[in-house]
């Protein structure tokens, strides 16, 4: 392309290489080092002047300095009269701090798109931003390209029975990308979250005391028990004390639901025809399953089909005999006998607002998340939300950076779900610390599939036998491409059906 130029950065030469390569061009000269007292210094070995440059960077182990980097190469191309200036950003650094988790948290993702704009950026071309939203931060154009279709025809190419597969979300946060994904490729979808599971030290008494504190005022309606046959008020409590369970039939003194005869764990049978959607309440189940089998319906101490809950214990499924911690999740805040105990508690029902809005924090990212799963005095509670039995799953998300929360999903669905073969998917491979290692040693799953827009060392990527890398270069210089020449990017969202 004439009168482009294309300048690579320090942490990303072998995919600017690539790029080039395609397009048909060489990457320009520049020379990149550093002093002795670790300041970055940049000198621009050919002429920009009204040349539209493209300089590539993307995020590295050495973050700030490739950040540094990357604004000292846009203000010396400024300095040097060309007439554009993009940044291509692969994977954009600090996408993960994009909202204040605190009051005096920093918008460090908005803090370094306005330094580009200092800088003199005139465009900004990434990949699977971590929030959409952040493209408000930008006074220039952003094309947040999606490594989607890349993905889904790999997918489509390599995965033996792919359309039998179920794709799922390792957190709540990711099933926006998961249900994009899982259209794009016509399966069903499901999820998996992770609760702290609450002490066995508190009292029974008192959480029944703290659920009809809140159901106070409400006014309680006769209803008819289906088991007794018995219209009784609609309460917590039947006439002889035992709580009830919230689908109205009786509970033993821990919540669980039991028969008449004493039986615990009220469930009801698989309905014959298939759900397209994986992610139907329990409660909706339910009363399908009353329309539908009628008499058919039998009490046994199996849980309904698209819900399934496991124990996780530092960061793994452990048995349901496994013996607790002496310390539950409940009870690493408060002590138990401080008086406040019954106002902590009472927050799980009804959490106050919070200043910033919404509730307390922010939502936490799965890297957050990961060392809380590894605390040893916390059990917790992780669910499985649709049905994954003999099928091969998908586990799908932004980025893989600890792994954590990937292990716990992937045993989940191989343990409590009975999957056939998992995936773990993801655009960025950030692997930090040893979390490639981890995840091959981890016989739940089976390949780890990512992108290269982020550098991964040649040694670790041929040690790991389970990963795939993906190539973005074409997806990126067509980008490019149709910048330059001022084309429509739609089709680089579209999914190509090539067989």
């Amino acid at each position: 392309m004439r009168g482009t130029l294309i300048f690579p950065g320090s942490s990303c030469p072998g995919l600017t290489k690539k790029i080039c390569e395609n397009l048909g061009m060489h990457p320009a000269d520049a020379e990149l080092t550093q002093f002795s007292n670790g300041e970055t210094s940049v000198r621009i070995l050919t002429s920009v002047r009204e040349k539209d440059v493209f300089v590539v960077q993307s995020g590295s182990p050495k973050i700030n300095d490739t950040i540094m980097e990357l604004l000292i190469m846009i203000s010396a191309c400024k300095g040097g009269s060309a007439s554009k200036i993009t940044a291509v950003l692969p994977y954009f650094p600090y996408s993960r701090q994009s909202k204040k988790k605190s009051h005096r948290g920093a918008i460090t993702a908005r803090m370094l798109a306005n330094l580009l704009d200092v800088a003199g950026v005139k465009h900004v071309v990434t990949v699977d931003l971590h929030a959409s939203q952040m493209q408000g931060f930008f006074k220039c154009p952003v094309d947040n390209l999606h490594a989607e279709p890349l993905i889904a025809r790999w997918i489509r190419h390599n995965v033996p029975d792919w359309k039998e597969a179920v794709v799922v979300s390792k957190n709540a946060g990711g099933t926006k990308r998961v249900t994009s994904l899982a259209d794009a490729l016509k399966l069903n979808f499901g999820m998996v979250t992770t609760d702290k599971k609450r002490g066995n030290n508190i009292p029974a008494s008192m959480t029944t005391s703290m659920i009809m504190n809140h159901l106070d005022g409400i006014e309680r309606q006769p209803i008819l028990d289906p088991i007794s046959n018995q219209v009784r008020n609609n309460s917590s409590e039947t006439e002889n004390g035992t709580p009830a369970s919230p689908n109205g039939h009786l509970a033993d003194a821990q919540g669980s639901p039991r028969s008449a005869n004493g039986t615990r764990s009220l469930s009801y049978p698989k309905s014959n025809h298939t759900r397209s959607s994986t992610t139907l309440s329990q409660s909706s189940v339910i009363d399908e399953l009353d329309e539908e089998d009628g008499d058919d319906l039998e009490y046994n101490d199996q849980r309904a089909h698209e819900v399934i809950h496991g124990r996780l214990y530092q960061g793994h499924i452990v048995p349901d005999d496994f013996p607790s911690p002496s310390v539950s999740a409940a009870e690493t805040d408060i002590p138990i006998d401080d008086p406040m105990t019954m106002s902590h508690a009472s927050s799980f029902f009804a959490p106050q607002s919070h200043a910033l809005g919404g509730s307390g924090d922010a939502a936490e990212s799965s890297d957050e998340e990961d060392e809380v799963l590894k605390n040893p005095k916390i059990e917790r509670m992780i669910t499985l939300v649709g049905d994954v039995r003999g099928r091969t799953v998908f586990i799908v998300d932004d980025m893989i950076d600890k792994p954590g929360s990937w292990i716990a999903a992937a045993e989940t669905v191989v343990k409590r779900g009975f999957a056939k073969k998992v995936y773990c998917i993801a655009t960025h491979a950030v692997f930090g610390g040893d979390c490639l290692e981890q995840m091959q040693n981890c016989d739940c799953i089976d390949q780890i599939v990512v992108t290269n827009s982020y550098p991964i060392p040649e040694d670790t990527a041929r040690r790991a036998s389970k990963l795939v890398v993906l190539d973005l270069s074409f997806l990126l210089a067509e980008a490019i491409r149709r910048n330059h020449y001022g084309e429509s990017i739609s089709p680089l969202f579209q999914h190509v059906l090539d067989q």
